[in-house]
């Protein structure tokens, strides 16, 4: 008789055919991504390198201008006072953000000792870039100018040649330091020697040395400006209590700076036009042609710089620092020189006889009236070369002593910033601590860009900074997801499990999941025990099946498949619980809930994950610690870092994502302390109309509306479908512990309930956390499919959206004041964006009545009175109908206001063609909505086709924005989930789970529907009475009926269930026991009945809708009443503005008419509209700049741990048998054939895209 590995290879050689579920991937092409990472690194260096190289040259022009032969501009002045003005813009800008952030973020006070220090270095810094390009620079040749400044890296080398000294690493590494120190030095010699060449040939200008011995001090002040990069290597204390110090105070320190820097320009540029004999009177009579150069020049100089300066810092975040920074910003002096030197040549006249004589009667001043500007230029450029008599003559000597002199200077810059090539950037790197200072300086924009980079000693091994690892929870919360939702969280979780392997070389970051699964219990008819129900089932069937998939590495049939491991079924307090050891090594735990022992709803399953995880876990390891005698001051400081890199990510049950998503969540919170939670870009996904229009909805809202929040001040919503919260910032004051707080009054109802991660992120940010968006991180969720179920759930995000916003606003002083992120002018936008949406009823009324004008040819106030009838009727109607029936109602008006806007759209479209402007309010508003959403779409490339959608949103803005609004404060009294609650049986699966016939009952919470008198239904609430005792004899009863009867109830169930995939009984241990039935008493008792609590809140919630719903309207009443008296009065009120066509001319005698409060109205609408597109501009840029980082990061990670297991195998080896040993209770267990009807799955190689 053959033996069962005979029978499984056997049975395995005919049985390969596989049924797959196949899933959407969220990840990019991976062609597509390279090509888009080596794309925008070349564009930004290429901007680099031109953006340098416009702001030198236009520098070095305004420099030419301001000498005495320049023969383009005689008012010297004038051509000085704009060379002042550039230097000094640098240091205005930097003053305007000091104050910005001194006024909005805050910041604390220097030191007096900080203070004098700060004063006297930017004093020196201040004369030396000052001095040198208004006095010194004017009186060199071009060649000179381009090249000077390269000397300014003096002290940076002498200070790298120390600090490697005492770094007592490689000797190697001291060279290019020193060696730079004697080029700069030779530098100076060879370029005084040049000089005196010139004396040799012919004569100077006795004051030539003067200005050399200022042009070598000046340097040298200019050098001590980088100070800060080196103050901290040497360990002195005076220096390391500055350095700390002005870290503290850098908004305060940066404002003092830039006033001294403003001044001491200011005193040089005054100074030296009255020594040197010039007349400030003649700036008051300037030639347009002169205004017009030194304008432009100016405004080039100062554009390109500031330009220059960001794309560099966006080169080296995008980990392009070589070959998009530091190649550019080296070759830009090169190019200028080159450029400048081949004008010269060209210019220089053909079919001479004699070289040096042709030259000389090239350098002969000749006047050209007619000459343009550019010629001109040319000339001057010229003649600054012309003044050397070694240039005239052709003397080969002091030619090689002027080369040579600036080719010291480059190299010595080159050299002495070669630590940059080897600097280690962090995947997302904040400006401030790739730059020392904020400032650049005008006339040495490259130099000061690359020596205002952080130094880092070179060592002989790398030191990785920001090592501390992270662990990051998955929690997902379940409840009546189908088979195809709950495949997708648990594909998405394994993914997780395969991208960091508990045994993996890179420990950045860990992973454990869980999944909270409410009300998973049933009773059982005629027998005395709990079984889960169908859906627990299916999360069983679903786990095995998406485990098969990714444990078989190889499914080639020669090849035995690896074994199942033996998982884990508990009992617990609460019900039960599942755990698995994944395919990788890392914990999956399903923690299904049983209402008769603990609370349901999904509140209270996060409350119940985030003491279990943050209480229970974290905080109880270092009491054990405390206990055992260890430091107390040590657990603490490493009970605060465990704290900040512990991160928890909240999911629904039909969550899809893919590790790139929450890697980089997980990067904003490494990057920034303050910020307590992030989400991600949430993606609707399902068939349907409803779901096109949802499409639309949240890419408006994300691409506007959340990148203006987080640009602008915070997100006020992280969505619980996808948010990745920090634990320090859920364990502060006032947020886990409120978070627990029951709803005992009417608003309590709709704040916390209705929407709970709202409400979560409201006590973050009155807390002082920030709340960031990441528009890159993707994620895909389910949305509601039909009428009914999309206006119930809008019916809870209605009012719990204005109920936090109010909250938030109320406390609006207190918040600003506790964080940063939110200033007064945020509040404000917020009041402005909540006023939009309270009024927005009446404003598409307002919309309405237009398009009956126009079809109709009607009266302006009578399209108004038809256009407010159907809404005013469908207000009366919800009153006084049920909920279905409003639904029902709602649904025939939107169709037929979808037909409406059909006639709108072609209305407004035909009255600016039969008008031939567009230059009216519907015609504003129509090519503003049009082409704002076409632009934005275009800057997201990837979702570019929702656009299509657009339409469908249009057509129904009447349905959502007006009925639906009618029907959510109508109906606030309703405080049920609304989604969900009729879903039938999971759908049958890849693996063929058999849907059951059952028979539904509410599970997510205890109440009932009623009907009043007039027919409205409403909701009876739950008690919250004390059944303590009640809870402990279930909890006893249910452990005493496990242990007479182990093969009976729901472990038995589960068992059964997966047979094949072993389940191994076990037990909680005592302590978290009792933790668990501790949180039970304190939070987590199931709410009992009281009949008359019911009551009392159900005529609360009705009294708050009255309320709520009386001012909502009132204010929308007001709005339409106003529009019809001034529409009555006529054009006394009106504004007169010019028709204007679409070619742009005025049409004589014909005006248009706009009442006040429409064009009020339009002006706060296109106001809003500019700062959200303006945000999300900025935000998209800086989005690519992390997604680009990350793309570049992962790929080198990857690779570097590929060539570490291929260099060492057996760390692979080894970590794979200490994986195979953890996943098996014992080696009795290991069992190579599994008795399973899963042998033939496919191995994750197969549904790679999954």
């Amino acid at each position: 008789m053959p033996d069962d590995r005979e029978m499984n290879f056997s049975r395995r050689s005919w049985d390969t055919c596989r049924e797959i579920p196949v899933f959407k991937d969220g990840e990019k092409p991976r062609k597509g991504v390279n090509c888009m990472h080596w794309l925008s690194c070349t564009i930004v260096g290429l901007l680099v390198f031109a953006l340098a190289f416009f702001s030198k040259s236009s520098l070095l022009l305004l420099i030419t201008l301001a000498r005495e032969d320049s023969a383009t501009i005689q008012t010297k002045p004038y051509v000085t006072l704009f060379l002042g003005i550039t230097l000094i813009c640098p240091s205005v800008l930097l003053f305007l953000k000091s104050f910005w952030k001194f006024l909005f973020k805050g910041s604390e006070n220097p030191s007096w000792r900080t203070v004098l220090w700060v004063l006297c270095v930017e004093t020196v810094v201040a004369l030396g870039a000052a001095v040198l390009p208004v006095v010194v620079m004017p009186h060199f040749d071009i060649i000179s100018n381009v090249m000077v400044p390269n000397s300014v890296g003096i002290s940076s080398a002498i200070l790298q040649v120390v600090a490697q000294g005492m770094s007592q690493e490689r000797k190697s590494f001291i060279i290019p330091p020193l060696v730079s120190v004697v080029l700069i030095f030779t530098g100076y010699v060879v370029f005084t020697l040049s000089y005196v060449q010139d004396g040799k040939v012919g004569e100077i200008d006795h004051l030539m040395y003067l200005w050399i011995g200022l042009a070598v001090v000046g340097t040298l002040c200019i050098s001590l400006n980088w100070w800060e990069n080196y103050s901290t290597l040497f360990k002195v204390d005076l220096l390391d209590n500055i350095t700390r110090d002005i870290a503290r105070s850098r908004n305060v320190v940066c404002i003092l700076s830039s006033v001294v820097r403003v001044l001491v320009t200011a005193a040089v540029v005054g100074a030296y036009v009255t020594l040197s004999g010039m007349d400030w009177a003649s700036v008051q009579s300037v030639p347009k042609q002169t205004q017009a150069v030194c304008l432009s020049l100016a405004a080039i100089q100062v554009g390109c710089s500031v330009l220059c300066q960001w794309f560099a810092g966006v080169a080296c975040k995008m980990h392009a620092h070589r070959r998009s920074f530091i190649v550019p910003m080296h070759l830009a002096s090169l190019a200028v020189l080159a450029t400048f030197l081949a004008s010269v040549l060209i210019t220089l006249p053909t079919g001479q006889d004699g070289g040096d004589s042709a030259f000389r009667l090239y350098c002969q001043p000749v006047a050209n009236p007619e000459a343009g500007v550019f010629d001109q230029l040319l000339r001057d450029i010229s003649q600054t070369l012309c003044a050397r008599p070694m240039v005239t003559n052709l003397d080969l000597v002091g030619l090689i002593l002027l080369g040579g002199s600036a080719l010291c200077w480059w190299l010595g810059l080159v050299l002495c910033t070669i630590y940059i090539w080897f600097l280690e950037i962090q995947r997302i790197e904040r400006t401030r601590d790739l730059f020392v200072r904020r400032l650049y300086e005008t006339a040495f924009l490259e130099q000061s860009m690359l020596l205002n980079t952080r130094f880092a000693i070179l060592r002989k091994k790398k030191e990785k900074r920001n090592g501390d690892a992270v662990i990051v929870y998955l929690c997902a919360t379940m409840w009546h997801e189908t088979y195809d939702e709950m495949v997708k969280i648990i594909i998405s979780m394994f993914r997780m499990d395969k991208y960091r392997p508990m045994t993996g070389s890179r420990n950045d970051v860990s992973f454990e999941s869980h999944i909270y699964f409410d009300d998973a219990f049933n009773e059982v008819e005629d027998r005395k025990e709990r079984r889960v129900n169908e859906y627990a089932e299916t999360l069983v069937e679903v786990i095995k099946e998406v485990y098969t998939i990714f444990n078989e590495e190889d499914t080639c049939i020669f090849k035995e498949a690896k074994p199942f491991p033996h998982q884990k079924i508990l009992q617990t307090p609460y019900g039960g619980r599942l755990k698995y050891t994944l395919p990788y090594g890392n914990v999956l735990m399903v923690h299904y809930k049983d209402k008769q022992l603990i609370r349901h709803k999904k509140r209270w399953s996060q409350i119940m994950y985030l003491y279990y995880i943050l209480g229970w876990k974290l905080n109880r390891k270092y009491f054990k610690k405390f206990d055992d005698g260890e430091n107390g001051d040590l657990l603490k400081q490493e009970l605060k870092k465990e704290k900040e890199n512990t991160y928890i990510l909240a999911l629904d049950g039909d969550t899809d994502f893919q590790p790139a998503a929450v890697m980089l969540l997980v990067d904003r919170l490494k990057l920034y302390p303050e910020v307590g939670a992030a989400c991600g870009r949430i993606h609707p996904t399902g068939t349907g109309p409803m779901v096109w229009y949802q499409k639309f909805e949240y890419a408006v809202g994300h691409w506007l509306q959340k990148t203006a929040e987080h640009v602008f001040g915070c997100v006020l919503c992280s969505p619980g479908c996808f948010s990745l919260f920090r634990g320090a910032a859920l364990m502060d004051d006032n947020v886990m512990k409120k978070y627990t707080t029951k709803a005992t009054e009417a608003s309590h109802y709709i704040q916390y309930d209705q929407g709970e991660d709202r409400w979560l992120c409201t006590l973050l940010l009155q807390q002082g956390w920030r709340v960031e968006y990441n528009a890159a991180s993707d994620a895909y969720t389910n949305a509601p499919q039909d009428f009914k179920e999309f206006y119930n759930q809008r019916r809870r995000w209605g009012p719990s959206t204005m109920a936090n916003t109010i909250d938030l606003l109320g406390s609006g002083a207190l918040t600003s004041q506790r964080n940063s992120s939110i200033s007064k002018p945020y509040i404000f936008y917020q009041i402005i964006s909540m006023t939009a949406s309270i009024l927005g009823p009446a404003t598409i009324c307002l919309m309405i009545a237009g398009s009956f004008t126009f079809i109709l040819s009607i009266h302006s106030n009578v399209a108004l009175f038809l256009a407010t009838v159907p809404p005013f009727i469908y207000l009366i109607l919800c009153f006084m109908l049920k909920s279905d029936t409003q639904i029902t109602v709602a649904a025939v008006m939107s169709v037929f206001y979808a037909f409406l806007m059909t006639a709108t759209l072609l209305s407004v479209i035909g009255q600016m063609v039969q008008e031939q402007t567009f230059m009216t309010p519907s015609g504003l508003f129509f090519m503003s909505m049009v082409s704002m959403y076409a632009v934005t779409a275009a800057f997201h490339p990837q979702e570019f086709h929702l656009i299509i959608f657009g339409l469908m949103y249009f057509l129904c803005i009447p349905s959502g924005y007006l009925l639906l609004a009618i029907y959510s404060m109508v109906n606030m009294n309703n405080v049920s989930w609304g989604t969900r609650e009729t879903g039938g049986p999971p759908k049958v699966g890849a693996s063929g789970v058999i849907p059951r016939k059952w028979k539904w009952k509410c599970p997510c919470w205890t109440m009932e529907e009623k009907a009043d008198d007039g027919g409205k239904q409403h909701l009876v609430m739950v008690n919250e009475t004390d059944p303590k005792a009640d809870m402990c004899t279930l909890q006893d009863k249910r452990k005493e009926e496990s242990i007479s009867a182990p093969q009976m109830g729901w472990v038995a169930q589960l068992k059964n269930k997966s047979h094949g995939f072993f389940l191994n009984e076990d037990t909680l241990d005592a302590d978290e026991e009792n933790f668990w039935r501790e949180i039970q008493e304190r939070y987590l008792e199931p709410l009992a009945e009281d009949k008359e609590k019911q009551k009392r809140i159900a005529e609360e919630l009705k009294s708050l809708r009255n309320k709520v719903t009386c001012i909502f309207f009132i204010c929308n009443a007001l709005w339409l009443v106003a529009t019809f008296f001034l529409q009555t009065i006529g054009t006394i009120v009106s504004i007169r503005i010019p028709k204007i066509h679409i070619n742009g001319t005025i049409v004589a005698g014909e005006n248009v008419f706009i009442d006040p409060i429409g064009l009020m109205f339009l002006l706060g609408f296109f106001s809003l509209i500019l700062v959200q597109f303006v945000a999300m501009l900025y935000h998209r840029i800086y989005t690519l700049i992390h997604f680009v980082a990350y793309t570049g990061t992962e790929t080198k990670a990857i690779r570097t741990e590929a060539q570490s297991d291929s260099d060492n195998p057996s760390n692979v080896d080894q970590g794979v048998g200490v994986l195979e040993e953890s996943r098996f209770e014992d080696q009795d267990d290991k069992s190579p054939w599994p008795e399973t009807d899963f042998l033939w799955f496919q191995n994750p190689q197969v549904i790679t895209h999954v």
